[in-house]
């Protein structure tokens, strides 16, 4: 069973909050936003991806430097359970997918995906909902060559981009 706060609207904030911290830390990979990433962790947090294990700016040294060699990757959440235990602390699990673009040691491009699930712990401090711990079990992973240029080489297609670069950082529409 899902605790449930007794303020039907304190609970529903509390939910959308820890949603918003997951969705904080996946933009803050993918755009290699610094600020954003740590804005999802309450600075004690304590993380176990598996390659990694400590602090918070550990883990951003680690997953930064690590990304950052990268041409691009792509996390996505899927579902989420989050028990409330109470006004200040929770617990959840969320499954994702992430794409990373690498390339081999001839440089091709290749396709490396990675998913699995995310066991965390959350706090509200100052009215914050943050993640304080997260250990990260794989599912599955798979590494095959990239086969999408005919698209992503177009010179119409729009990429994604870094530090800030992106389309969706500063939209200018048609």
């Amino acid at each position: 069973m899902i605790a449930v706060l007794d303020d039907p609207l304190a609970d529903y904030v509390a939910r959308r909050d820890i949603a918003d911290a997951l969705a904080r830390y996946m933009r803050g990979l993918d755009r290699l936003d610094e600020a954003l990433f740590r804005s999802a962790f309450h600075p004690e947090a304590r993380i176990d991806c598996g390659v990694y294990a400590g602090d918070l700016d550990g883990f951003v040294t680690f997953a930064f430097g690590f990304l950052g060699q990268m041409q691009a990757s792509h996390h996505m959440l899927g579902q989420s359970r989050i028990a409330l235990h109470d006004a200040a602390s929770a617990s959840g699990e969320s499954y994702f997918q992430a794409w990373h673009g690498i390339t081999d040691a001839a440089g091709a491009p290749r396709d490396l995906f990675i998913a699995g699930r995310y066991v965390d712990a959350y706090a509200c401090r100052d009215g914050q909902w943050r993640i304080v711990r997260r250990t990260l079990i794989s599912e599955w992973a798979t590494d095959t060559a990239a086969t999408g240029g005919a698209h992503m080489d177009a010179p119409q297609t729009l990429r994604s981009a870094r530090g800030g670069r992106d389309f969706s950082d500063a939209p200018v529409w048609p």
